[in-house]
């Protein structure tokens, strides 16, 4: 499944290159792919941008009143956190349980997963400052994992 891949993508590119640190990659790779998958694959793919859902997840978290934070991730500063709480309040409902049932874990506790990984998933993938164009598994892969 897509969702598998885009999680092992995702997976090292939170990991890096460093061992110790790579099954907490894995896991927010994992969480995340979920995500994007289940955005993509939802109740209309263009709910999160089509073959790009990143930049949709980003559109709903800053129509969500997180403009800051997922701004603040994009550039090239400092990342701002968010909470778990924060993600399941901007996420559709039926993403999240989806993304949560892929990943064999509640809904809180995914909620919680893609507030701690996906400030890093972002930072990583606009190194530029800008979310870059073309499909998710372009984007990764040009990070050259």
């Amino acid at each position: 499944m897509a969702g598998n891949d885009l999680g092992s993508l995702l997976g090292g590119l939170l990991g890096g290159s460093g061992g110790q640190g790579g099954s907490g990659g894995a896991r927010g790779g994992d969480i995340l792919g979920a995500l994007l998958g289940a955005l993509m694959g939802g109740s209309g793919g263009s709910q999160a941008g089509g073959s790009n859902p990143l930049g949709g997840l980003m559109d709903m978290l800053t129509r969500s009143g997180l403009a800051d934070q997922a701004q603040s991730w994009i550039g090239t500063g400092d990342n701002r956190s968010v909470s778990g709480a924060q993600i399941a309040e901007a996420l559709p409902d039926e993403a999240l349980r989806k993304a949560a049932a892929q990943a064999g874990v509640s809904p809180e506790e995914a909620a919680d997963q893609i507030a701690q990984a996906l400030p890093t998933a972002v930072d990583k993938l606009s190194p530029q400052g800008q979310l870059p164009s073309g499909s998710l598994e372009e984007i990764i892969r040009a990070q050259n994992l």
